[in-house]
């Protein structure tokens, strides 16, 4: 028998707060959420992240509709990076983001020029993370605390466009005998290395 996922029905007088959804009050909540959020609107809860946000961005190159974005939205969502931004095709697999798209900023890009302006205009640091001769290692590298963490494909790694779009390329160690790591793993390590060097725990 498996246990219940998430809270009942409130129990008791209902809240009187905006940030609760009745539907939710009333039927229960069965969300992958943070038990603060409980019981509040999606609304509710991307103004509270919005509050919160960590001013870095994560972009993944999308020329071959990689499963990995799923994983590295939820990811995002999870270390409360600034946005998610997704190059190349508009479309891409959520199902491995379960559901946290709803409360994590995706913006789409047609290409890496677009990334490029887009950063430029903001003034974040384009970086690129891939195991390139020349890359210097990320774990004795800092991070800016405004920047753009760039991830390619699964397999090919970074196009040549976003390679010359990056200031830097960082790699992450490896020490056994595949020649690279899951993108999705890829980016939860280079962004727990900026929650490590900028964020206050």
């Amino acid at each position: 028998m498996t246990e219940p996922v998430g809270v009942g029905p409130w129990q008791g007088a209902w809240p009187d707060d905006p940030r609760y959804d009745p539907e939710l009050l009333r039927d229960g909540d069965a969300r992958n959420v943070a038990d603060r959020y409980r019981y509040w609107t999606v609304e509710a809860i991307v103004a509270d992240l919005d509050a919160r946000r960590h001013p870095f961005h994560v972009a993944i190159e999308n020329w071959q509709h990689d499963f990995n974005i799923g994983s590295i939205v939820r990811t995002a969502n999870a270390f409360l990076a600034a946005e998610v931004h997704v190059v190349g095709k508009r479309r891409w697999n959520r199902r491995g983001a379960m559901v946290t798209d709803r409360y994590q900023h995706v913006r789409h890009h047609a290409d890496v020029g677009a990334l490029a302006a887009w950063a430029a205009e903001e003034g974040v640091e384009v970086i690129g993370v891939d195991n390139l001769p020349g890359a210097v290692p990320l774990e004795t590298a800092q991070l800016p605390e405004r920047c753009v963490l760039v991830f390619g494909q699964e397999g090919p790694g970074l196009t040549e466009a976003a390679r010359s779009a990056c200031s830097r390329t960082l790699a992450i160690a490896q020490f056994g005998s595949t020649r690279s790591i899951n993108a999705g793993a890829a980016a939860a390590v280079a962004m727990h290395t900026w929650i490590r060097q900028h964020a206050d725990g």
